[in-house]
């Protein structure tokens, strides 16, 4: 499976089409299938994207009781800290679930937001951790996280490539260097090895990650 990639000026263009090209997805899984399952992103790149989906014309058009939104890694703090990606979220209008630790089954969602990190980790799946590896699982616990908060838990890459649309948003030059490993697929990448199955996968990538 193949992949797309957008370059728009900053971070302010960032989040508008980010927030264009999910409130699209999330429209036509509700049209087809009559609800959908989104994983949000933790991070500060997301968040623009996030507080867009939340203002007019999103906020008015989406169709929030068909929209069930999961997070795809979670740090294992209280709710209320401030590094809570659930705390990031405030009062959200649709219905907000923290990551399942046990559940029957592998879910497909139909859209997964993830980040990349200036290590070329994505949700918590960091570089030569023992999650990484994982097949079966549906949730990885990460117990030394390279950054902190060291404890997470984490969706795994057989959860991640199952999704019918992931969307990587990709921000600042620190990321430069990452990105183009991942888009050339070095294995030793984490992110590298998030390849939809059946799926399509977006990266929408400001000027500065993208080298321009």
């Amino acid at each position: 499976m193949g992949f797309n990639t957008r370059i728009v000026p900053g971070p302010a263009e960032l989040a508008e089409a980010a927030a264009a090209w999910t409130a699209e997805r999330i429209a036509s899984a509700v049209g087809v299938r009559g609800a959908c399952y989104l994983a949000l992103a933790g991070g500060e790149t997301p968040r623009g994207c996030y507080e867009r989906l939340a203002q007019p014309p999103h906020r008015d058009a989406l169709p929030w009781p068909s929209l069930f939104v999961y997070w795809s890694d979670e740090r294992q703090v209280p709710l209320d800290d401030a590094s809570s990606n659930y705390a990031m979220a405030g009062d959200p209008t649709a219905a907000l679930r923290r990551i399942p630790a046990d559940t029957g089954g592998r879910p497909r969602f139909d859209l997964i937001h993830l980040g990349l990190g200036e290590d070329g980790h994505t949700a918590s799946l960091f570089p030569n951790s023992p999650a990484v590896q994982e097949a079966r699982a549906l949730v990885a616990h990460v117990h030394d996280a390279p950054k902190p908060p060291p404890d997470r838990v984490t969706l795994t890459l057989p959860v991640l490539n199952a999704g019918r649309a992931v969307l990587f948003m990709v921000q600042g030059a620190s990321k430069r260097e990452a990105l183009a490993r991942v888009l050339r697929r070095d294995p030793a990448l984490p992110a590298s090895h998030v390849q939809p199955l059946d799926g399509e996968l977006q990266f929408i990538v400001d000027r500065a990650a993208a080298g321009g």
